[in-house]
Formats: C-alpha cells, structure tokens, sequence
C-alpha cells in the first residue's frame, strides 16, 4: 500500500548439491552369431541442484507484519512473500498481479460530481479532511484551482468531485497455503490499515470514502469528495489473507505468531525458518503464479543478520560469508572502499542517488515576523528576504568540493528537488556552479558591503531592506552530527568567506534539530539556515513551498514550509502538477513550472541525492538499484548468479 510519503543492491552465492556417477552398461553374454548393436549407457538421473544465496541484512527484523511499520531490512525479506501487488519502477507505477492500472482514459477510472450536504467528509482546499460545514472551503464540481474555490455558506446546493477507481485481478492466483487469493483479501487488508491501532500512515484511508468487493476479482476504491489524488492509480490495497487472519483482531495482529513470523503469501517464496538472533530462510513457493516461467530462479534465500557495521559486511561479502550486502546496511559511509573492491573485481557494487535530497534551509521568513519584521524590537534581521540573497549564497557555497570531496562523484550537485531519471525531472534549471566573484555582485547590489576591503571578514549591510545598518552578515547554520554532514560543512562555511559570508555552525542532535513547534527551532522557524534531508518519491514535493503549508500559530503549527516562501505562482503551478483532474500534459508543464520557479527563487539550496548502495559477488544478475523501488529486492524472483545469467 502507498502513502502520503514513499523510497530503493547485490550477491554471492553458494551452491550445494550432489551428482550420482555414471553406472557402466553390462555385458551381453557371448552367442554363435554376434549381430553388431549399439546399446545406450543407462545414466542416473542427477539430482536438482538446491540453489542458494546468503543475503545480509543490517537488523533483524521485530516483525515480518506490513503494517507494523516495516523497515528497509523487513522489505527486502518482504518482497519474496508478496510480489506486488504494483511495483514502482523507475518512479512509474507497474502492476504485478493486477490485469492493469486504472486510468481515466480507459474509463476503470472516472472523476463525476455528487451533491454533499452538511456534515459529509470533504476536502478542503488546505488538503484537510474536514465535515462540511458553513464557513469551510472546497473546490466545487469542476475546479481544481484557487481561484475558482468557495467558502460554502451553508445553504447553497454544493456539489463536488469524486474520483472512482477500479482494480482487477489476474486469473490462477492463490496463497501459498492453496487458497485462492480474491479481492476480499484486498478489502480485508484495508479495513485494516483503517483501524486506529494499526500503525500506519492514514492518509490515504482518511480520504477515502469507501472500498468495497465488486465481484471475486475486482474491488473498487472511492475518495472524498474533493480529493484528487494524483496517485490514485496506486490506491489498491495489499491483499492479507482473510481466510487465516480474520478471526484476529486488528490490535492482536501487532503480535500474533501468524502474522509477525509467518505470514502467508502469493509470492516467489514461502518462510521455512526463523532462527531467533542468526538468520531467517525462505525457500521456493511452489505455488507462485509465475512458476511456469522457472521463477523464482534461487531456490532458498538465506537472510544474515550481521548487524549494521558496514565494514564488517564488506568483509564478509569478500570473503563468501555474504551473497548480497542490502542497502540496509548503509555501504554508502565507505563508498570507496566499496569502489576500490569493484575495481579489483572482487564485488558488484550497485549505486543509486535519491528519492531523499539533503538542502540548505533559508529561514526566510521568520515566525516572529507575523506581526511584522522589527529589528527594533528584537527580530531577526531580514538576511533572505532578497532573492538575490539567496542567489549570492548559491554562488558562494563550493558545493562540488563539499560534496564530490565525501562521495566521490557518485551524487549529482542538483539544480533542483528530484533525482536524475525522474520522470517529472525538469532541464533548463537555473544552475549555481560556484563563483565567488558572481556571488560578491549580487550582495554589494543588495546592499552587503565589504567596507574594510577584507573578503574573509562579514560584509556589512548598508541600505538593506530590513537589515539595521552596520549588522554584519553572519548567520547561524543548523546541522546535525553526522559525519557527512560535518565533514560538508566545513567546507561550505570556509567558501563562504571568500565571498564575505561568515556562516556559525551550530551542531545539534536529531532529536533538538526536529523538535515539535512552537519551541524547536527548526519547526518553530527561529532560525537562519538549516540543512535538512527531506524525500523527492513520485509525488511532486512541491508541498515544502507551498503557502498552506507555512506552519504557524494560526495554523496550530501544522505545516511543512518551514521557510515561510509563498509565492501565488508556485502555488499555482504546484496545485496543476498534482492533481488528477489535470490531464499528462498539464501535470507535466506545472511540474517543470515549479522547479524552475524553484531554481530561481531558491527558498532552499539543494546539496545533493543520499546514496544507496548494495554489493554483489561479481558473476551477480537481475539486481537493480531502483530507488524508487520500497527495496532493492523487488525484483527477487529474477536474481541469479553463475553461469545461468544472461550472456
């Protein structure tokens, strides 16, 4: 099942098995007359070869339950118990055991007005489920955009827009346990996921006004009125088995043996064994729907838990200990060793950069400035008001030192918010190579002197809109402890002075960095700059920059744009790009809108794409780091390795 939020490695085996040897023909008795014939060796039939992989994982999972909040580890053991039901490839939704997607070409999906009336469940224009009610406001019967919404009055006939969308099942599949898996298995499973004691993110199931059975193999999902889901193709829920679990109450699923250690799939695979603190087996479903194609091609999967000290895992891999190190493991903190082993040809690497983005956070609009900016009383100067600002910033932060210095090449410096190979990538962004000359320009233009002819000395202001004369440009730049992290800012804090930027580092935890509003400072909006990490999955996260979502006291602090940038056309062009009643063409062209409105206006500068890496034995196949894949095993029926890979 999807969410509001979404994001994706290599092997070594070992084979076992044994081959009867030849037995000789026997002698035919001597005779009177000896007629020549050609009599054919009787051969033993060699026994199968079991093929087998050791996969290493950096935890053991608590649970083998979806809707107990999975980890990376859990999905890559997850992915050979439920194929599917859709695969994201690519950033492209695919069906696995679904005969298609719906669409509203295709008329499986279909968007139709309907009447509500007071107290129904809606969605407002500020994506809030909220009953309808005098004062709220929605976007009627064929708007999708702010400047056809209404606040409904209370008494006007209202009708509004529906998404409907319908999902069939393929033909012959069943559980592993030989029961057919239909769609009340898909409905079962969300009821679930809408109970309140399962721990999943809600959002999808909060929008939906029903989801229901139509016949064995087809079950049809209803949003809101008013919800237009740009991923609605997805909305299909993860069938669990109703046959088995029906009878355990939601909250007792959290726990129950059934569905934590062993649950039943349709799958390539079925669990053999759990090996408490050592390892966890699956061997070949011999009911797999794809069966008949030779899939899955290993027959018993091993699952290690070697812990998460990447070292260690490289090591093992090295040494036949490991068939495949998961990106669970974080290889990515020594990607060069993990380079070094692949030139020596003793591992396959598997890299790939995203969905998470890390960014530089401009504070440009402080929380305290409701009221107004007065430095007078106490606020923050205005450092970012002025885009040109933000731009100078730009230039003057080597970020291809910073970055390429740690990872070696292997993560672009983005222009923008989604990784390469995106399908809602823009080109033709505005690009800040790093140019202390270029970025000097812009500040002397906004009024930032270097009034003592000392580049590595803070720039003064001078006429700067908001900026008490004589404030030195010297700002506060949040971080966390990483070692990344440090070890980049660093270097960005030392490029900045040549441009007369003095940045204070200020290292913190997690835990204070992500503190809840009004009191945290990032959340809180009490600060300067920060870098952060957020996720660019299929949904476009133009959200971070939208004027709903400034968090606020008026808004109870609910919101995710916490650098208080509102510009009328981003939100615009954000609303067209996500949602469904825009047609391919139109979500496109918002989608690039929004980016390069983002690359000029740069409330945030993007740094770079996280890496994920995997490692292999070298004769390794059919791995792919997909990012946008939920694990780099969601193609585990295909993996091999040897001389049975394609040539």
């Amino acid at each position: 099942m999807k969410q509001a939020a979404r994001t994706a490695f290599v092997l070594l085996f070992i084979i076992s098995g044994c081959q009867t040897a030849v037995a000789a023909a026997p002698t035919a008795p001597a005779a009177t007359v000896i007629i020549p014939t050609f009599i054919p060796e009787a051969t033993a039939t060699a026994a199968p070869v079991d093929k087998k992989a050791t996969i290493c994982l950096a935890q053991e999972p608590a649970s083998l339950y979806p809707y107990a909040s999975p980890t990376q580890s859990v999905w890559s053991i997850l992915e050979g118990i439920y194929d599917g039901p859709i695969d994201v490839v690519k950033f492209t939704p695919t069906p696995v055991i679904l005969t298609k997607l719906p669409s509203l070409a295709d008329g499986d999906a279909s968007i139709e007005p309907v009447p509500v009336v007071t107290g129904d469940p809606v969605l407002t224009t500020n994506d809030e489920v909220k009953a309808l009610a005098k004062g709220v406001t929605i976007y009627p019967s064929g708007c999708h955009a702010p400047e056809c919404a209404v606040t409904w009055d209370g008494t006007t006939e209202l009708k509004m827009d529906r998404l409907t969308a319908k999902f069939q099942l393929k033909d012959g599949l069943v559980w592993s346990d030989g029961s057919p898996l239909t769609a009340d298995d898909s409905v079962f499973s969300y009821q679930l996921a809408s109970d309140i004691s399962t721990p999943v993110n809600h959002y999808v199931t909060d929008r939906t006004s029903s989801y229901l059975t139509l016949d064995a193999k087809t079950v049809e999902w209803k949003g809101i009125p008013g919800y237009f889901d740009a991923l609605y193709q997805q909305n299909f829920f993860l069938p669990l088995p109703k046959h088995a679990w029906e009878k355990i109450k939601p909250a007792d699923l959290l726990t129950s043996a059934e569905s934590t250690q062993k649950p039943l799939g349709w799958g390539p695979y079925v669990i053999a064994e759990w090996v408490k603190g050592d390892h966890i087996t699956l061997k070949k479903n011999p009911k797999y729907f794809r069966a008949a194609e030779g899939l899955p091609k290993i027959d018993t999967l091993t699952y290690k838990f070697l812990g998460a000290q990447a070292d260690n895992n490289l090591a093992a891999l090295e040494k036949g200990e490991c068939d495949v190190v998961d990106p669970s493991v974080g290889l990515e903190s020594m990607i060069e060793q993990v380079l070094d082993a692949q030139k020596a040809g003793k591992i396959k690497a598997a890299v790939g950069q995203g969905p998470e983005w890390e960014e530089i956070l401009f504070n440009i609009v402080p929380a305290s400035y409701a009221d107004g900016n007065s430095p007078v009383t106490g606020d923050r100067p205005d450092f970012f008001g002025d885009v040109r600002t933000r731009q100078a910033f730009a230039y003057c932060l080597d970020r291809d030192k910073a970055v390429n210095k740690q990872l070696l090449q292997q993560s672009v410096i983005p222009d923008g918010f989604l990784p390469p190979g995106h399908p809602l990538a823009a080109t033709g962004l505005t690009h800040y190579a790093y140019d202390s000359t270029a970025g000097s320009k812009l500040l002397e233009e906004v009024g930032w002197k270097d009034d003592d002819s000392n580049p590595s000395t803070p720039r003064i202001a001078y006429g700067v809109p908001g900026v008490a004369d004589g404030t030195p440009l010297s700002v506060k730049y949040l971080v966390t402890d990483a070692y990344l992290r440090q070890e980049i800012v660093k270097v960005l804090a030392d490029s900045a002075k040549t441009c007369g930027i003095q940045i204070n580092v200020q290292t913190t935890t997690p835990d204070k960095l992500y503190a809840s509003a009004p009191d945290g400072e990032l959340f809180g909006r009490k600060f300067d700059l920060a870098q952060i990490a957020w996720q660019a999955g299929q949904r476009l996260p133009c959200d971070l920059f939208i004027s709903s979502q400034i968090p606020s006291a008026a808004t109870q602090w609910m919101g995710i744009n916490l650098s208080g940038y509102s510009n009328k056309t981003f939100d615009a062009a954000c609303l067209a790009a996500r949602s469904t009643g825009s047609d391919a063409s139109q979500v496109q062209a918002g989608a690039a809108a929004v980016q390069k409105i983002f690359s000029d206006d740069l409330p945030a500068i993007p740094l770079y794409f996280h890496l994920k890496v995997a490692a292999a034995r070298p004769d390794f196949c059919g791995l792919d780091m997909d990012v946008s894949s939920r694990s780099a095993l969601f193609g585990i029926e295909s993996l091999d390795y040897g001389q049975t890979c394609p040539k």
